[in-house]
Formats: C-alpha cells, sequence, structure tokens
C-alpha cells in the first residue's frame, strides 16, 4: 500500500508560477515511474507529466517548456514546477505512482484566473 499526497495548489495569476508537491508514504521513486494528472471541470483526466524510475522524462505537449518533473528519492517527494501559467491549466492536479495496482494522490486544485 502506497500512500500519495499532493499540495501546493492555489489560485495565481495568468503568467505566474506554482511548485506542487507529491508526497509518498514510502519510497518508490526508484522502482515506479511516477506521473501527474490533471482533470479540469467537466473534462477527463490527462497525463501532464511523467518520470520513470531512471529519471527519463515526458511531457503533454500542452505543458512542454513550461512545467517541470523531478523528484527528491531522499525525502520520498516529487514535484512539478509549473511557470507561465495559463487559464487553461486551471484543473486538479493529481499525483500517481504506477506501482502495483497503481495508485493516486487526492488531489490538489489550481486556479488560473486573474
Amino acid at each position: 500500500q502506497v500512500h500519495l499526497v499532493e499540495s501546493g495548489g492555489g489560485l495565481v495569476q495568468p503568467g505566474g508560477s506554482l511548485r506542487l508537491s507529491c508526497t509518498a508514504s514510502r519510497n518508490i521513486f526508484t522502482i515506479s515511474t511516477m506521473g501527474w494528472y490533471r482533470q479540469a471541470p467537466g473534462k477527463g483526466r490527462d497525463l501532464v507529466a511523467s518520470i520513470t524510475s531512471l529519471g527519463r522524462t515526458n511531457y503533454a505537449d500542452s505543458v512542454r517548456g513550461r512545467f517541470t518533473i523531478s523528484r527528491d528519492n531522499a525525502e520520498n517527494t516529487m514535484y512539478l514546477q509549473m511557470t507561465s501559467l495559463k487559464p487553461e491549466d486551471t484543473a486538479v492536479y493529481y499525483c500517481n505512482a504506477a506501482y502495483g495496482v497503481g495508485y493516486w494522490g487526492k488531489g490538489t486544485l489550481v486556479t488560473v484566473s486573474s
């Protein structure tokens, strides 16, 4: 069993930045692909960025160049640095661990609005 807890969401103006964190109850980052997903109101849950156990990263086209995924194995924490935020980035952001049956956090809301 793995528990994932997201934090760092909030209200930000267009063009602003936020850093999301995902803390795991135990260290699985070196054995599991981890990812950030988001779900906008009335839409499905989409992959934003992922990082493999070897550190290879992947980004959705809509965020490439603006978002950066990273992790701190010693702190059991994964991050999503978001810059140049746009209103269309507004969503609930979820942390995912593709380990075993797969695990999800409860999400953190990001609202980009002036």
